[in-house]
């Protein structure tokens, strides 16, 4: 990217005033927009999946409670917990009631597979699709899409709910600008609010304009210094402000009180509920990757109780969001994947719950070119190691890229001009492509 000479640069001219008060994580997506001026972008060519919803559960969460149970297994093995038949005859948990109704809708991968214990560097894993490495900091899901397909209806092509989900969530090698924008606030609250939309205090949209001329003023005088292209650059920057502020449909995918009641209610008013409505508003406006997460999984005591209290609210909003982008049509072209950094130990410890195993865990994924009603692998009778078609985090990343249109090993190119694959060495999981 070719940079302005004037000492007021782009973030120079939002803390001036021009857009005061609005934030560095919105300042960090008009950034975005200047910095791929000269940048060429394709869109979604021979892509099943438009958009991605990344439901992470952080802590790790227990394969056996969930999607995997082992009810043959002796006690100490299985758990407490009981199994609910699905619609298409398998067995889940007995937590998962509506999406064992409804899994001919998605694919349970049993067989994930990696090597890290630690929740730090499980994490990495299941959000770059990379091993971490003491050399690079490898960039997140969500901003290799960001990095490669930019924004679609004026919105910020990455959207966390509520917030970065963890350090790995970033734009790693790439450019901060290739980073999530947050929404700062959790869509379950009262009176919830994207603060980063709205003007600073005193300020209506009137004044807003007449400080638009005076921003073309600037641009004017940029380009009887600059060359074209950094005057394009500048261009976008400021006009990508102005689209987002003053566009009522860009703003409005943030209003969850548009909603239906009826609706939220059946999402759930709670944390897990309205997570998920939000996310499916902003798919459904052109949003391309929204991370989110919910709970914490990482259960080593009373495991049973803890399930009772997490899973329900989970299992309600995740089955109404499957219904949901369905119903709109939505379903087809965007993907949702719901993942852990990695599972819990075959066996109960002394204090009723699991420890941390990343040796075989479970995922889910739906719609965006996946196949409905289908187990995809398996672990062995304790659930202790995979037992056929094991998955490692960088095959889970090859064949999402896969979906969304992106070559998997294309180079980037990190610091010191060194190119590096978006994913090296996954396999796409043919079995589970529709």
């Amino acid at each position: 990217m070719k940079c302005l000479g004037n000492p007021v640069g782009r973030r120079g001219f939002l803390s001036v005033g021009a857009l005061g008060g609005l934030g560095l994580s919105l300042g960090d997506f008009f950034r975005m927009e200047a910095a791929r001026a000269d940048q060429k972008h394709y869109d979604f060519i021979d892509a099943k999946a438009e958009s991605v919803i990344h439901i992470y559960l952080p802590g790790g969460m227990a394969h056996q409670e969930s999607f995997d149970p082992k009810p043959y297994s002796p006690i100490e093995f299985r758990g407490e917990m009981g199994t609910i038949k699905t619609k298409t005859g398998d067995i889940f948990s007995e937590t998962l009631p509506r999406l064992a109704s409804i899994n001919d809708k998605f694919t349970v991968i049993r067989s994930m597979t990696h090597g890290e214990a630690a929740h730090e560097r499980g994490t990495h894993n299941m959000f770059t699709g990379y091993k971490p490495s003491p050399a690079l900091i490898f960039p997140s899901f969500g901003s290799v899409v960001s990095h490669e397909y930019g924004s679609r209806n004026n919105l910020p092509p990455y959207v966390a709910i509520p917030n970065v989900a963890n350090e790995f969530g970033g734009s790693g090698y790439l450019s901060s600008s290739y980073g999530p924008f947050s929404l700062g606030a959790d869509p379950a609250n009262t009176g919830f609010k994207v603060q980063d939309l709205n003007l600073p205090n005193g300020v209506d949209m009137a004044r807003f304009d007449r400080r638009r001329t005076a921003l073309e003023a600037v641009n004017a005088h940029f380009a009887s210094k600059q060359n074209s292209d950094n005057v394009t650059a500048m261009d976008s920057f400021y006009q990508r402000a102005y689209s987002l502020l003053s566009s009522e449909k860009a703003r409005e995918a943030f209003n969850i009180e548009a909603e239906e009641a009826g609706l939220r209610d059946k999402y759930g008013r709670n944390t897990a509920g309205q997570r998920l409505l939000m996310a499916r508003r902003l798919v459904e406006a052109g949003v391309r990757f929204v991370s989110l997460t919910y709970g914490g999984w990482d259960m080593h005591t009373g495991i049973t109780a803890g399930f009772r209290s997490a899973m329900p609210s989970l299992d309600q909003a995740l089955a109404t969001l499957l219904e949901d982008l369905d119903s709109r049509g939505l379903l087809k072209s965007t993907l949702v994947l719901v993942s852990s950094e990695f599972g819990r130990t075959p066996k109960i410890n002394p204090e009723a719950g699991r420890d941390h195993w990343p040796k075989v865990f479970s995922v889910m994924v739906a719609g965006g070119g996946v196949k409905g009603g289908l187990v995809y692998g398996s672990s062995d009778a304790t659930a202790s190691e995979p037992d056929s078609y094991p998955v490692s985090p960088e095959d889970l990343a090859t064949t999402m890229y896969h979906l969304l249109g992106i070559v998997a090993d294309k180079e980037l190119m990190a610091p010191g001009d060194r190119p590096v694959e978006i994913c090296d060495g996954g396999k796409l999981i043919d079995g589970i492509l529709a």
